[in-house]
């Protein structure tokens, strides 16, 4: 392959900044609650109680950030750790098992 061919858009959006018209009616959305709040307030009074939280929560995602769900993988962990289970009846015992530990570790 030789290279880039044709002509650049210089003029065009530069990389990490919004599209203008995003902008626009985000800030027409933003305006449009501000100005209902009252009413909103009010329609959500209205509504049964698990209507009201569903509303809520579905207004939120608008507002917080969803957070992505993650996997936590054990194989290592399970390698990691070594449980110790002890059984203790007598002072014997006792005395054995720290042995026991003493010379492991």
């Amino acid at each position: 392959m030789i290279g880039f061919r044709g002509t650049r858009n210089t003029d065009g959006r530069p990389k990490g900044s919004q599209n203008k018209d995003t902008t626009v009616i985000r800030n027409c959305f933003q305006l449009l609650v501000e100005n209902n709040l009252e009413q909103l307030d009010v329609d959500l009074k209205k509504l049964e109680p698990k209507d009201r939280i569903k509303a809520v929560l579905d207004l939120a995602k608008f507002v917080i950030p969803l957070l992505k769900a993650t996997e936590l993988t054990t194989s290592t962990l399970e390698t990691a750790f070594n449980p110790i289970l002890l059984t203790i009846t007598t002072k014997e015992d006792i005395e054995l098992m720290a042995k026991k530990f003493n010379e492991q570790y």
